[in-house]
């Protein structure tokens, strides 16, 4: 009888299953802002972000649920020519997948209102 009850209890861990919930509502909002608010949540660290045929592409952290609805992204002219892009989660990712690589979120340069040419720097701290 205790050999049942232990091998069942080694056995629970193996049986248990994942499930990921997606809302695939069709709003897809980027939300874009030229202030300062200090009330804003903290800069996300990235893993690694790229502008490439038009698009800022950054990997950040996820639980299996994120995509870019899920950020802010605050634009700032900087005094030296530059403009400062930071971006900040503003949904969190309540999904329990393990995604150990982070995901890849993207928004088009136009989405975000940066003309073609425009100096942009990412602002955010990094992740390995």
């Amino acid at each position: 009888m205790i050999r049942a009850l232990i091998a069942a209890a080694l056995a629970a861990p193996l049986l248990s299953g994942c499930v990921i919930y997606a809302d695939d509502s069709a709003q897809k909002d980027v939300i874009v802002s030229w202030s300062g608010d200090q009330s804003a949540p903290a800069l996300e660290a990235v893993r690694s972000a790229r502008i490439a045929d038009g698009r800022l592409t950054v990997r950040v952290e996820s639980n299996g649920c994120t995509d870019a609805s899920h950020f802010a992204v605050d634009l700032t002219p900087a005094g030296d020519g530059w403009t400062e892009v930071a971006l900040r989660r503003t949904a969190q990712d309540l999904c329990k997948a393990l995604v150990p690589d982070g995901v890849d979120v993207s928004w088009t340069l136009a989405e975000l209102g940066v003309e073609p040419g425009t100096r942009a720097r990412l602002i955010n701290p990094t992740k390995l």
